[in-house]
C-alpha cells in the first residue's frame, strides 16, 4: 500500500506513498493503525494538513481528547499549541506517557510541526515493551501485581509555581486528582506487556515504603531510556509523528535556543489501563 522504513530496531518507522491531504479509505486507515501497533510510533514527511485533517486523521483511531493546561488552536479545541521559545521556553524535560493523570490516558497523539528550528529540537521515543523484555523474570513478576500513582499536580507543578499558575490551573487541579494504574498494563491490541510508570506523572508505588518505591521508580526510569529502547526523529516543516502512547515513552530535546518550535497535537481517547 505504502512503502515502510524502520529507523530502529525497538520501534519507528517512516511510511512514504500516502498523501494524508487526500480522502484515505477506511483500508487505509486500518493498515496505518496496524503499522503503528508494530512500529509503536510512526512518521510522515511533507504532508501540509489543515487543522481540519489534523482532527479527522486522529478521529480514524477514535474519540479524540482535550487537555486542561495548553492553548488551543482557533475554532479547535482538540488540537494542543506546543510553542517552545527563548522567552517562553517548554517546561517538559524528561521522558513521559502524555496525560497518565488521567483514569484513561490517551490511546497515543498526532503530532505535526508548524515551525522547526534550524537544527536540534528532535524528539526521542522509547518502547516500553522492549524495556519490559529486557527485565529479568523476577522483577517482571515482581512488578506485575504493583500500581503506581499518577498525579497532574506533579507532573505541571513548575506551572503551578509561576505567578499566575494556581489561578490559570486551579480548575485543572481540581478536575483531574490522583489516579492509580498498574505499574505493568497490557496492551489492548498487541497484547503486550509494557512498563506504565513515567517520570513525569508518577509519584510513587502503591503499597511500598517512601525509599523503596522510590528506588524501584529510579531504576525503571533509568531503564526504559536504555539507548537499544530508543529512536530519534528529526522534525522538518510539514512532518507527522503518530504514536502509541499505551506502549512508549517520549522527550523532546530542547537544544535549539534562541530559535523557536511549534507543534500541534491531537490526544486520542483510550481506555483504562489494566
Amino acid at each position: 500500500m505504502f512503502q515502510v522504513k524502520p529507523i530502529a530496531a525497538a520501534l519507528g518507522a517512516e511510511l512514504h506513498g500516502v498523501d494524508l491531504c487526500q480522502d484515505l479509505s477506511t483500508d487505509v486507515y486500518a493498515e496505518i493503525r496496524r503499522l503503528l501497533i508494530e512500529h509503536q510510533v510512526i512518521f510522515f514527511r511533507d504532508q501540509d494538513i489543515s487543522s481540519a485533517q489534523h482532527k479527522e486523521l486522529a478521529e480514524s483511531f477514535g474519540p479524540v481528547q482535550t487537555h486542561p493546561a495548553y492553548e488551543t488552536v482557533d475554532g479547535f479545541p482538540e488540537i494542543t499549541i506546543l510553542e517552545s521559545t527563548a522567552e517562553k521556553p517548554s517546561k517538559i524535560e524528561v521522558w513521559h506517557s502524555d496525560m497518565t493523570f488521567r483514569k484513561h490516558p490517551p490511546l497515543g497523539s498526532v503530532l505535526r510541526s508548524k515551525i522547526c528550528p534550524p537544527k536540534g529540537g528532535d524528539t526521542m521515543w522509547a518502547s516500553m515493551t522492549a524495556a519490559y523484555d529486557g527485565l529479568s523474570k523476577n522483577m517482571q513478576e515482581y512488578l506485575s501485581d504493583l500500581e503506581a500513582e499518577h498525579d497532574f499536580s506533579y507532573g505541571f507543578k513548575e506551572s503551578l509555581a509561576e505567578p499566575s499558575g494556581k489561578e490559570r490551573l486551579a480548575q485543572a487541579v481540581k478536575d483531574n486528582p490522583p489516579v492509580q494504574h498498574p505499574v505493568i498494563r497490557i496492551h489492548p491490541e498487541s497484547n503486550q506487556k509494557v512498563i506504565f510508570v513515567n517520570a513525569l506523572f508518577t509519584t510513587k508505588i502503591i503499597g511500598l515504603p517512601e525509599k523503596e518505591s522510590s528506588a524501584i521508580l529510579q531504576f525503571l526510569y533509568d531503564h526504559i531510556v536504555t539507548a537499544e529502547y530508543t529512536c530519534r526523529f528529526k522534525w522538518e516543516p510539514n512532518s507527522i509523528a503518530i504514536w502509541d502512547n499505551r506502549s512508549t515513552q517520549h522527550k523532546p530535546i530542547n537544544d535549539y535556543f534562541p530559535a523557536n518550535r511549534l507543534l500541534e497535537r491531537v490526544a486520542i481517547d483510550g481506555d483504562k489501563p489494566f
